[in-house]
């Protein structure tokens, strides 16, 4: 089986290529704009990876990479960039495909391949890494436990000092620039970016963190695939003093556009370890499942700490290797939570030493 890892040198699409070729037989491409880095790391891998030249920014570049691969992963960020551009170049190549995208803006784009995908026979699901994937398993366990769904609320807590990628800091502030969607009362609506602040107790390493609203693909996905009425998405950085700083540029307009979020970013990005400073270099998801068992009111809850590369890195790779093993059987586009069953699934994460906590109240 050969499976493409496009932007596979990148911060998380190395952790996507390091657990392929650990735990499976498949010759990974890592293709990348950064040819000289990614020829290096598959050298680090002693011929179990080949590097490749591609460049998102023009698509042409993206069919002979993909020329005569079984699955293709989509780690280039921003995805609010590139997401469409990858996933269009898989289905159009009749591949299999998996991404990590975490941002909200592209999901309708990406929904509207259903019906190519279906065309084609290719399964694409989209956003299984860290949050979202982990996160929407959790959110389908947790409904699979209740009899009625009556809220999910999602949260995440990153590491400042977990990661060093510039797409991370891009995807950052366009998650928190103006307004974002949420699932309330049984319909799409938006609400401000940095709204409704509340501590959340992660476990682990991370404790408790103040988490607010911001842009992520759960609340556009969930419903679509669970019956619940309400479904919210809150995160934060930590140290918490981030999430400050990056109140105050978005107050000052230097995220108004995607072009102010890259200025920005590259300048962020070369002080990245000093933004980290003091931080714990761990990420968390936690997930919350309200509803009603046996007539009694019942809260399924799940929590989860790694570092942000594995969290990510490894729910892809797990899928792509299913997809490539014919363990999907859904044609068309899918969130996670759509067509993968969460225990196995887990199971699988487990097995790499990420566990997954459940709590019953």
């Amino acid at each position: 089986m050969r499976i493409v890892v496009l932007g596979g040198y990148g911060d998380m699409g190395q952790g996507v290529v390091q657990d392929l070729v650990a735990h499976t037989d498949a010759e990974v491409v890592i293709a990348d704009y950064r040819a000289e880095g990614a020829k290096a790391f598959a050298a680090q891998l002693r011929g179990k990876a080949t590097a490749a030249f591609v460049d998102a920014n023009d698509p042409a570049s993206l069919a002979p990479v993909l020329q005569g691969a079984d699955v293709a992963v989509g780690a280039i960020g921003p995805f609010y960039r590139y997401a469409p551009k990858m996933a269009t170049a898989a289905v159009k190549a009749g591949l299999n495909y998996v991404d990590i995208c975490d941002d909200y803006g592209p999901i309708q784009q990406l929904f509207a391949l259903d019906e190519l995908a279906k065309a084609a026979g290719v399964t694409l699901i989209t956003g299984l890494g860290w949050t979202p994937g982990i996160t929407n398993l959790m959110c389908r366990l947790g409904a699979s436990r209740l009899g009625t769904v009556d809220e999910i609320k999602v949260s995440w807590a990153g590491g400042a000092q977990d990661s060093q990628g510039l797409a991370v800091v891009m995807h950052v502030f366009y998650a928190v620039t103006g307004n974002v969607p949420t699932y309330k009362d049984g319909q799409w609506i938006e609400v401000p970016a940095g709204s409704g602040k509340e501590p959340v107790d992660f476990g682990g390493a991370l404790g408790t963190v103040n988490v607010f609203h911001c842009g992520h693909p759960e609340p556009m996905t969930v419903p679509r695939y669970i019956n619940a009425r309400t479904v919210s998405l809150k995160g934060a950085l930590t140290p918490e003093w981030n999430n400050t700083l990056a109140d105050l540029f978005v107050k000052l307009g230097l995220t108004a556009t995607p072009q102010r979020i890259e200025t920005l970013s590259k300048i962020i990005h070369k002080v990245e370890h000093i933004l980290g400073a003091g931080g714990i270099p761990y990420s968390g998801a936690r997930v919350d499942v309200i509803g009603q068992k046996d007539r009694q009111r019942r809260t399924y809850t799940y929590r989860t700490v790694d570092k942000m590369k594995r969290l990510t890195g490894i729910p892809a790779a797990v899928g792509a290797w299913m997809l490539a093993q014919g363990q999907v059987n859904a044609k068309g586009v899918y969130a996670p939570e759509g067509c993968l069953q969460p225990e196995p699934f887990f199971a699988e994460l487990a097995k790499r030493g990420i566990k997954i906590e459940e709590m019953v109240i």
